[in-house]
């Protein structure tokens, strides 16, 4: 099992969540994280003062799904959050070691 954690714009979660659904994600957690790499941040005025924002909004997606189809989901992250402008995100993918089901205890394939 692998898990995706894809780093996106906020105004895409829509578009990948409905491509992730169409290629069969069944669930996925979404945070919404606050963070800046190469994008760095920008000024905005408020009250008529300018002020730096070092940490911009973005929405972190965590999956965990079969090896087999970690490719077809990053393709469909790919295809729905790519702007080609600068801080369109990241995808991290990880292996997972074990995954239960609190309410039923299933464990690994049968717990996603």
């Amino acid at each position: 099992m692998k898990k995706i954690e894809a780093i996106i714009k906020p105004f895409k979660l829509d578009d990948v969540r409905e491509a992730l659904g169409e290629i069969g994600v069944t669930g996925m957690t979404v945070s919404e994280v606050k963070g800046f790499g190469r994008q760095k941040g920008h000024t905005e005025l408020y009250r008529g003062a300018e002020y730096m924002v070092d940490f911009l909004p973005k929405v972190k997606l965590e999956i965990v799904i079969a090896k087999e189809d970690v490719e077809r989901c990053v393709n469909a992250i790919l295809a729905t959050a790519q702007t080609g402008k600068i801080g369109d995100g990241k995808i991290f993918i990880t292996d997972v070691e074990r995954v239960i089901r609190i309410r039923t205890g299933e464990e690994n394939h049968e717990a996603i």
